[in-house]
């Protein structure tokens, strides 16, 4: 399995990539190449004094950076020796079997789509994003890589949606819920309505409409929105996550027994930042285009990297392409 790497992409870039990079040709099996693209000059300074290079360890050099503000059209237009592009070029001829990028995620959904295309009757790809709950984590999709989607794109998402949640995160029958206002299939606006009535009579396990007060409460394991609503969600989500952490620090620290009750449950809140990290699904998938392509947070750990190319080469291990356009022919039959 070859993976190439945008090692100019994130917040922490090159450190954080190159460390997780190791990290996966360390303890990851199969994996034949790993390709570090970008500056190398800086690539091999991150290399240095990390004790011995793992052989499948390579780097390619790319002159320049798609920055995380950029807008992702002109970037990839201008910017031809950009890492992100260089990368999906690597799969594109052969040269890889898929790419992993924690950069500008607009330029990573352009650049994919733009020289892999798209699978076979997909309209447009979308992002897949794993979010932990209490009960189990359900796939939402998409997460933004469409502002606005008709209800034949809902139909393929969910498609897209069920085969990975199936295949990479374990589920054998995934239920799948279309995000809307109402639980009854008369809410929602008109593409919703539309997709729910392609959606019941699709060969998927379809619960029905979901509201975003139960996506949370493990009611399905594949959420299908627009991206627009599910990017909404799930920076809401996180920024709602972020607040209450904040409130519970603040309160925790204001007198002694609050800061010595915060000591004895440091065990719990450990379990529940690991159990929430979104570290361990290594990224989000760009489904449905003719190749694999795995988009970290900008933010990406060195673990989040690790995990992001280990979920890349199982999607290539696991067929996922081939099922989405196996599960894309059916919707219409």
């Amino acid at each position: 399995m070859r993976v190439a790497v945008d090692a100019m992409g994130g917040d922490f870039a090159p450190g954080a990539i190159v460390a997780g990079a190791l990290e996966a040709a360390r303890t990851l099996k199969g994996l034949s190449a790993l390709i570090l693209v970008g500056d190398e000059a800086a690539i091999r300074r991150e290399l240095d004094g990390k004790g011995p290079v793992p052989p499948v360890i390579q780097v390619r050099h790319a002159s320049e950076v798609v920055g995380m503000e950029e807008s992702p059209a002109t970037a990839i237009r201008r910017k031809k020796d950009s890492s992100i592009n260089r990368s999906v070029d690597m799969v594109k001829h052969g040269e890889a079997d898929a790419v992993f990028s924690a950069g500008n995620t607009g330029a990573a959904v352009a650049s994919t789509t733009l020289k892999l295309r798209t699978l076979e009757g997909v309209v447009r790809p979308a992002i897949a994003t794993v979010i932990p709950t209490p009960v189990k984590p359900f796939v939402m999709i998409d997460s933004g890589a469409n502002t606005d989607s008709s209800p034949a794109m809902l139909a393929q998402f969910a498609v897209m949606g069920s085969v990975y949640s199936r295949e990479i995160i374990g589920r054998k029958e995934p239920k799948v819920g279309l995000l809307s206002i109402g639980g009854e299939d008369s809410k929602g606006n008109e593409s919703t309505k539309e997709a729910f009535k392609i959606l019941e009579k699709a060969p998927l396990h379809f619960h029905g409409n979901v509201e975003s007060s139960d996506i949370y409460n493990g009611v399905v394991d594949v959420v299908v929105c627009d991206g627009f609503v599910g990017n909404v969600v799930l920076k809401t989500s996180e920024s709602v996550a972020r607040t209450i952490s904040r409130w519970i620090r603040e309160e925790c620290s204001k007198n002694p027994v609050r800061m010595l009750g915060a000591l004895l449950a440091r065990g719990a809140f450990g379990s529940i930042r690991k159990r929430s990290d979104p570290a361990t699904y290594g990224g989000a998938p760009l489904l449905g285009v003719g190749g694999t392509c795995l988009i970290g947070h900008g933010s990406s750990s060195p673990r989040a990297v690790c995990n992001g190319i280990r979920v890349a080469a199982e999607s290539v291990s696991h067929h996922i392409n081939q099922m989405i356009v196996d599960g894309i022919r059916n919707l219409g039959n």
